[in-house]
């Protein structure tokens, strides 16, 4: 399966536009390749170019990885917190995403399950919004571990395209008493485990598969979709702390509805 360069950029620039953001960028990606008449055989780019956003994540945040690896060396009691709580929210979707993976494979190829998951989250963010109100937990080291196994159990339900990771996990937090800052940037350190177990997975499963023009499609969606997303992350953050999540939440409903409409009229 070979893409033309133009849906190869596009693809690229669509994933680092929505990765962090809880709008579902593989949601897009479906509904975006499904426009461009992208042939089948794409999930595996989908797939692996996110993992070019999640080095974005690595590159904004190099100075907090640093001291946590700092922190770690001297068996700092913080950084140790910090990095259990990262991997320990992994878990759930490592186990349940190994075992599912074929059923996964299978709902990536139907948009109409993208735009009814984009409508629903977006119903929900809005009414976890108005819900949420007490505040537990300020600090991603601070989370007990009650906290991120049950946003860990919550990033599960992002197997289901449209859903949204970085959604589950951001709103999963909220009504768990997390802050949004940190619910926000905890779902940012949860995604690198995640999507580097998800891309392995992807990669083997597709090994022999892979010819030289796929393997330069993904190449090339990686780099876009990590420029993209470097400026996005803050400027994602800037508009949580000011607006919160309704906007996202908003633009969600409407281009699922829209969506919708679309591929029950073709």
């Amino acid at each position: 399966m070979h893409m033309s360069l133009l849906a190869v950029i596009l693809l690229g620039l669509v994933e680092g536009l929505t990765e962090f953001l809880p709008v579902s960028s593989t949601g897009h990606l479906i509904l975006a390749g499904e426009m461009m008449s992208v042939p089948q055989g794409s999930e595996t780019f989908d797939i692996v170019i996110q993992l070019g956003a999640i080095l974005a994540v690595v590159v904004v945040y190099r100075h907090k990885f640093a001291e946590v690896l700092a922190g770690l060396a001297r068996r700092d009691p913080k950084a140790i917190r910090f990095t259990r709580n990262v991997l320990v929210g992994f878990l759930p979707a490592a186990a349940i995403g190994a075992v599912a993976y074929g059923a996964i494979k299978v709902m990536l190829t139907k948009p109409i399950i993208v735009a009814v998951a984009l409508i629903v989250g977006g119903i929900a963010i809005l009414l976890i919004e108005r819900m949420v109100k007490r505040i537990t937990v300020e600090s991603v080291e601070g989370m007990p571990l009650k906290t991120v196994m049950g946003i860990g159990f919550m990033q599960c339900l992002a197997m289901i395209p449209g859903i949204s990771r970085s959604g589950a996990t951001i709103m999963g937090a909220l009504t768990l008493g997390v802050e949004r800052k940190t619910a926000a940037e905890y779902s940012f350190f949860l995604a690198i485990p995640t999507m580097l177990g998800a891309t392995t997975l992807a990669l083997w499963k597709a090994r022999h598969n892979l010819g030289d023009a796929q393997a330069t499609d993904i190449a090339i969606g990686f780099g876009i979709s990590f420029v993209v997303a470097i400026l996005v992350i803050r400027w994602f953050l800037a508009v949580v702390m000011r607006h919160g999540f309704a906007p996202f939440a908003w633009y969600r409903i409407v281009v699922g509805s829209a969506a919708l409409v679309w591929l029950l009229a073709r």
